[in-house]
Order: C-alpha cells, then structure tokens, then sequence
C-alpha cells in the first residue's frame, strides 16, 4: 500500500512546488485599466485607503451596504475590465464557479417569485472596492463580493500574497425547476468530501465524526479572526494510503480556486509544517442528496477550509478558505504597509 501510493504524494508535492514561470504584473495593469476607465464619481465609490476597517468587512450575504463599487452601474467596458481582473486572481474553474454563482441570483429571483423590479436577487449586485494605490512596489488590496461570492486579495512588490478569506456559496446547490434543473456548481466540494467520508472504517469514523448534527453555518462566518478548536478530527497520518489521495485531491480542489502562484505559495506553507498535521472532521449526516445536512472541515496550522450544506433542507452550500497566516494580508503585510508610510 505504501509503495502503490508514494508515487502519488510525490507527484502531488512535486507539482505544487514548481514555481510557474510567469509573472503577477498583470494583476496591477489589469487593475489600474480598470480604474482608468472609471469616471470621477465612480472612483470615489471604488477607490479607498490601505488601512481601514472596510478592508476586513468580509460577508456573503445579499447586503445593501456593501462599500464599492457594483457591476450593475459598470459600463459593458468597465464590467469587461472588472472581469479580466478577477481572472488574474483565480485558476479558471473557480473563475467559472463565480460567474456561474452570480447567475443563480437569477434562478432564486424566480424560485422565490420576485417582481422583475426587484434587486435584492441580482447578478450586477456584485462588488468592486481596492483598497491603497495598485502599483509594482506598493501595498495595495481588493475585493470582489456579493450574495455568495467573497474574495479578498492583498499584493506587495507585485507579487498577490493573499487572497482569503474566499468564499464560495450555492443556493440552490441543486437546481431544483427550470431550464438550469440539475445544475450544481460545486457538486467536485460535495462529492469528494463524501468520497473522503465513505472511505473510513468504524473505528476510523469515531475520529472524523465531531457530532451527528451539522452546524447551522460555517464555524468561521464572517470574523477577521479564523479560530476555534483544533482537535477535532482525524489527522493525516491516522489515514490509510487511498484515504490519504482522496483527501489531498480535496485540499487541492480548494487551494486551486487560485492562481498557480499563490497555491504553490499555501502548498509550500502546508508542506514546511508537515501534511500530518492535517484534519478532517465532518458534522451531521453521512449520505448524500437532499435533506442530509452535513459539513465537514479542512484544518492544519496554516489553513482552514470549511464546507456547510444545511439551508434549504440541505440544498444551500456555504464553502470557504481561510489562510491563518494570511487573511486580509495578513500582520506583516499591515506592518509592511505602516512601514513604508
């Protein structure tokens, strides 16, 4: 068994740690066009300092307050340069994922029989503010956010040093009417953690099971601070070869809703502190399909993944990444920032 998997976790590492050969420098040109292309009124709406409490007023609820400024009152030019940022920052599955999530505003608004004057379900409600000036050797920031999308991206010298919290919802998860019956964006987050799950034996399942009833929500929710209790369940080690390829395959599936270089940099950060110091733990019930509201949870010294499927009967995803060294850019970037001004 041990043999059979090395090859695999070799491949894994190997594959994580090689550093693309390109460049971040389009993520500042690509913000700056977008700015360029903004007229006074619409900068002021967009544009805020480095150091504010704004920059940590992360949420994924449909709110009204959000600060920035929101695709609905873009031009077709503007929203086109808002969109090719955005894909600077992400690996295109999780680009696609977002879109395709901004569209399901438009499932719910018929779901839930709003008037066609209503926004509160809108795909254009979605959020634009950069925070500091984008430059190559500044400290700079910014955020793409509505009704179940969440990004929050910090760079220094060029180079994204962060991009979480990130968060990924879905609701429906499953499309339950309509011409989009059956589509379910995140069905690779919702089948592999079962796969994870089916693979354990029972005294295995003591461990990964912290409680025969799901969470309302995901445990971090919208605080600055990611933090609660790391023992619950089973670690990297306790789990056999196979297990061991489905779970790396899921931690993957997450870290790459980023670009390459800032998933080889979390890789590189899980691997200084050892993957056995990796756990997964899972909440609620164990089959799969509607009514079954589970959760399960990614955790390790540099990270926190969380997946909640409970709302609407378990028809209503919440999923996240959280980096514990790198929120918001986490200290050092603030300080960095504090330094140079």
């Amino acid at each position: 068994m041990y043999y059979s998997y090395l090859p695999f976790l070799l491949g894994f590492l190997s594959v994580f740690s090689l550093r693309a050969q390109v460049t971040e420098k389009g993520i500042v040109q690509a913000a700056n066009q977008f700015i360029q292309l903004l007229d006074k009124d619409q900068q002021l709406k967009a544009l805020n300092p480095f150091i504010s409490d704004e920059r940590y007023n992360f949420h994924f609820v449909p709110r009204e307050d959000r600060k920035g400024i929101v695709l609905r009152d873009l031009s077709a030019s503007q929203r086109s340069a808002a969109m090719q940022l955005l894909k600077m920052c992400l690996s295109a599955d999780a680009f696609q994922k977002t879109t395709e999530i901004t569209q399901l505003e438009t499932v719910l608004k018929e779901l839930e029989k709003r008037p066609a004057d209503d926004h509160y379900r809108d795909p254009g409600k979605y959020f634009i503010a950069i925070f500091g000036t984008p430059g190559t050797t500044t400290t700079w920031g910014w955020r793409f956010e509505g009704h179940h999308v969440s990004f929050n991206f910090s760079t220094l010298n060029d180079k994204l040093v962060a991009g979480t919290p990130g968060f990924l919802g879905s609701n429906p998860a499953i499309v339950p009417d309509g011409p989009q019956k059956g589509k379910q964006i995140l069905k690779e987050e919702t089948e592999l953690g079962y796969e994870l799950l089916q693979s354990f034996d029972a005294s295995q399942l003591n461990k990964v099971v912290m409680d025969s009833i799901a969470p309302n929500d995901i445990f971090t929710f919208d605080k600055r601070k990611a933090l609660f209790d790391k023992s619950a369940g089973i670690t990297y080690s306790e789990m056999t070869a196979p297990q061991r390829e489905i779970f790396l395959r899921l931690v993957g599936l997450y870290i790459h809703r980023y670009t390459r270089l800032f998933a080889d940099d979390m890789i590189r950060e899980i691997r200084q502190v050892g993957l056995e110091a990796l756990r997964f733990a899972w909440a609620g019930k164990r089959q799969i399909g509607m009514g079954n509201k589970n959760y399960y949870r990614i955790q390790g010294p540099t990270l926190i993944i969380e997946y909640d499927n409970t709302q609407n009967n378990g028809n209503h995803i919440h999923s996240v990444v959280r980096d514990l060294l790198h929120d918001f850019g986490g200290d050092e970037l603030l300080e960095h920032y504090k330094a140079d001004h």
